[in-house]
């Protein structure tokens, strides 16, 4: 099984596009039974987020761009320590821009404080037996800042419930931040997140990236995570190295390799992982499908490599996709 699995971190080094692609890879039997059901679910989608936006706002949330959004996911993975595994994840955006505090309503099944540590999102072994429970949903309202990222620091604050007996209370406060350096090539980014939850307690994470495009389909990046939880109470860190290629107008691969830490006073590392993400548009920017075998070296395994290999399927209802179809 390892001899099978390595190579197909490199598979997708071999994967050609067509000069010319059409919109879709699916039948037309396929086609004629999403594009109802999309256009359902979308118009719902748009007319309840405006709708919602027009009650606390204003009579110009029926013409501004709305980016309200749903996105479902179903998630297959094999991993040597865990084997077989499956995940199922739902994410709902409903955008009130015309509020005088510009909020959003946020449903997830996912939310970045339940992935576990940084060596488990890393090999997706943190969502074991997390199979869509209803405690790990979140519904809470989010204030958007209107400053540009480029210029001003941004900063966002959330609060709501994990929908559970007994209500589980969250508050989180964002920050953002971008910078272009020297007015070159290389732009910083940065990403930070203080989360309290009833349950868990508190919890911070921290994400630097610093990237350059190489050329038309080269892109290049370099990650700096840190994470704290009160429940892990140890201090994590992780470095990754990112290339990302765009194999066509639908398709694009990551390659990445990462290695994670962890503890201030003793740093020491734990983990180093590969990786390799293809992922294609299958269907109008609708249906995608990301393909990701992984192979890490653990401290605690002394080394020994371990292979895993997720398949994930990506549905997005967003209403302005459906315009002109």
């Amino acid at each position: 099984m390892r001899l099978m699995l390595l190579p197909l971190l490199l598979l997708p080094l071999g994967i050609s596009h067509a000069s010319h692609e059409d919109d879709t890879d699916l039948p037309h039997w396929a086609v004629d039974k999403i594009t109802p059901m999309h256009d359902r679910v979308t118009n719902w989608l748009d007319n309840n987020a405006r709708n919602i936006d027009n009650f606390f706002g204003t009579d110009d949330s029926l013409t501004m761009e709305n980016g309200s959004y749903m996105r479902f996911s179903q998630e297959f993975s094999w991993h040597e320590r865990d084997r077989y595994d499956w995940d199922t994840a739902l994410r709902v955006k409903l955008d009130l821009p015309t509020t005088k505090e510009r909020l959003r309503i946020l449903i997830e099944s996912d939310p970045e404080e339940t992935q576990g540590t940084l060596a488990e999102q890393g090999a997706n072994t943190a969502r074991s037996n997390n199979n869509f429970r209803t405690e790990d949903f979140l519904l809470g309202l989010r204030r958007l800042s209107d400053r540009d990222k480029r210029e001003h620091w941004r900063f966002d604050a959330g609060a709501g419930i994990k929908v559970k007996l007994p209500l589980d209370p969250y508050v989180r406060f964002t920050g953002e931040r971008q910078w272009q350096l020297n007015d070159g090539p290389w732009v910083l980014d940065s990403w930070s997140r203080a989360s309290w939850f009833n349950e868990e307690g508190y919890s911070v994470r921290s994400r630097w990236d610093l990237g350059r495009p190489l050329s038309d389909i080269y892109h290049l990046r370099f990650i700096t995570n840190v994470q704290w939880q009160e429940e892990v109470d140890t201090l994590e860190y992780s470095e990754g190295i990112e290339l990302n290629q765009l194999l066509g107008t639908r398709s694009a691969i990551r390659y990445a390799a990462v290695a994670v830490g962890r503890s201030a006073s003793d740093p020491r590392l734990y983990d180093y992982y590969l990786l390799s993400q293809y992922r294609r548009n299958l269907h109008r920017e609708i249906l995608f499908v990301d393909f990701i075998p992984e192979v890490h070296f653990p401290r605690e395994q002394n080394y020994d490599a371990e292979f895993g290999v997720t398949l994930r399927f990506e549905l997005l209802f967003r209403a302005d996709l459906s315009w002109g179809r």
